[in-house]
């Protein structure tokens, strides 16, 4: 009937423009009047000054240190942002990223509170979650066990570590995994570059990797402009520096891109790559070289410590003999 399409087309156009209204006040609201304080809840942060004075500012957006704010928020950080990622249709992402390339063991890095449980296909065999919080962990924890009692779902599917990812060899060996997942963590990473490389290195050669992630616009000078203008106060309250060059970061990790599409005006990367064998034998090497100086240090180091009782002992004797 000819009611029901204008109000199919009544309601299509109220969306639209709703979702419209909604990303406009997301990204052109002006910022708090509030000054932000020169440390955070975690104490002092680094010197160096996130604007163009010769003032003492904190920079949050390469401290280290911003990443405590996540044992902070991780109690409320699911109900503060479900609904941003539920209008920007980012549970679809995360189904299609998952459902259709997610193989075999899987290693997700930065998995927070768990908000990729419910998208993994049956086909997986396992899944480890790692992150630096374990705040955060604990929160997919509890989801972990609902989902076990509700869905019955099968004993050690999933499992929590808590780690860090950018030293996934320290507690994994070389191709380890068939699928590695990271969902918006680059922007929380101190070196992201770092830590794609590493995540390589425990990739299965004809494995995959994952990304679902946010950066600037390369599209919208506007926008870019935007993430830069209030980088430091979102790194403050969700410890994410979400104006990271992400084609730049890729370039230089050494990703085999297989297949790429953009979201947002062009601030959400979907990726899917695989795994550089000319990175994967660089890092080979260095670990090895690395290898070798803690062996020499150990080396050198007890040969240290037997010249010491040596020459402790000529002394003993010597004072003995001159007596």
């Amino acid at each position: 009937p000819l009611y029901l399409r204008r109000a199919a087309l009544a309601t299509t156009a109220l969306t639209g423009y709703g979702a419209s209204a909604y990303f406009a006040a997301q990204f052109m609201a002006p910022p708090s009047d509030k000054k932000e304080e020169g440390k955070g809840s975690s104490g002092s942060l680094s010197s160096q000054s996130p604007c163009s004075c010769t003032c003492t500012c904190t920079s949050y957006t390469t401290s280290p240190e911003r990443n405590e704010k996540y044992q902070e928020i991780a109690k409320v950080y699911d109900d503060q942002i479900s609904r941003d990622e539920f209008v920007m249709g980012l549970p679809l992402l995360r189904r299609s990223l998952l459902y259709f390339n997610a193989q075999g063991s899987v290693l997700e890095v930065g998995a927070g509170t768990g908000r990729n449980l419910d998208y993994y296909p049956s086909n997986v065999e396992d899944v480890v979650l790692t992150d630096r919080s374990e705040k955060m962990l604990m929160e997919a924890r509890d989801k972990i066990i609902e989902k076990r009692n509700k869905e019955k779902a099968k004993n050690g599917l999933f499992k929590i570590f808590v780690a860090d990812a950018a030293n996934m060899t320290k507690y994994y060996s070389e191709d380890k995994f068939d699928t590695i997942v990271s969902t918006f963590t680059l922007c929380s990473f101190d070196d992201p570059v770092e830590v794609l490389k590493e995540l390589q290195t425990v990739c299965k050669p004809d494995g995959k990797i994952l990304l679902l992630e946010h950066g600037r616009s390369k599209s919208w000078d506007g926008l870019s402009n935007y993430l830069d203008k209030y980088a430091e106060r979102h790194a403050q309250n969700w410890g994410c520096v979400w104006n990271r060059d992400l084609d730049d970061i890729i370039d230089k990790a050494g990703l085999e891109i297989e297949k790429i599409s953009t979201w947002h005006f062009g601030t959400t990367y979907y990726l899917v790559c695989r795994p550089s064998i000319k990175v994967k034998k660089e890092r080979k090497i260095i670990k090895e070289q690395q290898q070798d100086q803690q062996q020499e240090k150990k080396k050198d180091e007890v040969n240290s410590g037997t010249k010491k009782s040596e020459w402790k002992l000529l002394s003993i004797l010597s004072w003995k003999k001159e007596r």
